[in-house]
């Protein structure tokens, strides 16, 4: 039978692998603290398993209570957000958007839904790249011409696509979904209050550092920084379909939603705003420079790894991430 699980609202309880598995778990994480230089470095690494931790390891200098970025982790913080009000009726993902800046009569990005939004298939133009400023939106919504306001910067590109029709990951599209939250709980303090009262607090998770724009928008593309036990019960929350305790934080099936894919290659697939292993057993949060929080409902597990990676190193140690999940039995039934 599945172990019941334990609730770490206030504290991950430690438990010690058998030696046989802590050695592989070693040797695992060793491939992860010792990178070559160009691929950048693990900041942390956190194994839990029913609720209790069984591995951790930190570079040096940090520890559990290093509070560490998020990156796009934070989309998958804002889906639960969504997830809150989708069960309390203030909100639902059949829903037109309805954006300001696509309320002129006949435009035809009055037609995308809250749910084109999550999984990424708004048909808006916009180039999620990193590293060329001359080119990129991220850059330019996070640190340039749309910094002030970063939900208008993406609302106002061009439709190149029908709604729902072609997914394209889109920072954009998540900084439109946080003023979505913000037109029905309050922009700023008031966004924050909710965040903490709805979501954080009940999980326990006390160091959350959520970051606004100049007009009060949650940039929940990029930033909510935390230590990597909160990531961690963030990431258990949905192992738990939603559940905290005795009580339902997220509805019925939320979870679920979040995991099932409107994309699939050979490297990832995509539900809404939450990304999935290729053979659909996991799915995962994730962010730039190898952010990861990696939920494997069958063997009760969830797995946070921080890090500072090149672009082009995150996807083999992504792998080594997973194959740690690898070394842990399937829960018996």
């Amino acid at each position: 039978m599945n172990a019941a699980p334990f609730w770490p609202t206030r504290k991950w309880p430690r438990v010690e692998p058998s030696p046989h598995q802590k050695k592989r778990l070693d040797v695992t994480c060793e491939r992860l603290f010792d990178l070559p230089q160009q691929a950048g470095q693990t900041l942390a690494v956190f194994v839990t398993q029913h609720g209790r931790c069984v591995y951790e390891r930190y570079a040096p200098g940090l520890s559990a209570d290093s509070t560490l970025p998020s990156w796009s982790m934070a989309k998958s913080i804002l889906h639960a957000l969504i997830g809150i009000l989708v069960g309390r009726g203030e909100i639902s993902t059949a829903e037109k958007a309805m954006a300001p800046e696509w309320q002129v009569s006949g435009d035809p990005r009055a037609e995308i839904t809250i749910h084109d939004l999550l999984t990424m298939r708004s048909g808006l133009e916009f180039i999620e790249d990193y590293e060329n400023e001359g080119v990129s939106d991220v850059i330019q919504m996070l640190w340039g011409s749309g910094s002030e306001n970063v939900a208008a910067y993406a609302a106002d590109k061009p439709l190149i696509h029908k709604p729902g029709t072609v997914w394209s990951y889109s920072s954009g599209t998540t900084n439109i979904l946080s003023r979505i939250v913000s037109s029905r709980v309050g922009t700023g303090n008031a966004m924050r209050k909710f965040m903490f009262h709805a979501l954080f607090e009940p999980l326990g998770m006390q160091s959350p550092e959520p970051k606004f724009d100049a007009a009060g928008t949650f940039k929940a593309s990029s930033f909510c920084f935390c230590n990597i036990e909160d990531f961690a019960r963030f990431g258990y929350l949905y192992l738990q379909d939603g559940i905290w305790q005795d009580q339902r934080i997220l509805p019925t099936g939320w979870a679920e939603y979040a995991r099932t894919p409107v994309h699939m290659d050979e490297e990832s697939g995509y539900g809404a705003h939450w990304w999935i292993t290729p053979d659909r057993s996991a799915f995962y949060a994730s962010g730039y420079e190898g952010q990861h929080i990696l939920v494997v409902p069958s063997k009760g597990l969830v797995i946070v790894k921080l890090g500072k990676s090149s672009t082009d190193h995150i996807p083999d140690i992504f792998r080594t991430v997973r194959t740690i999940a690898d070394q842990f039995e399937t829960d018996s039934q």
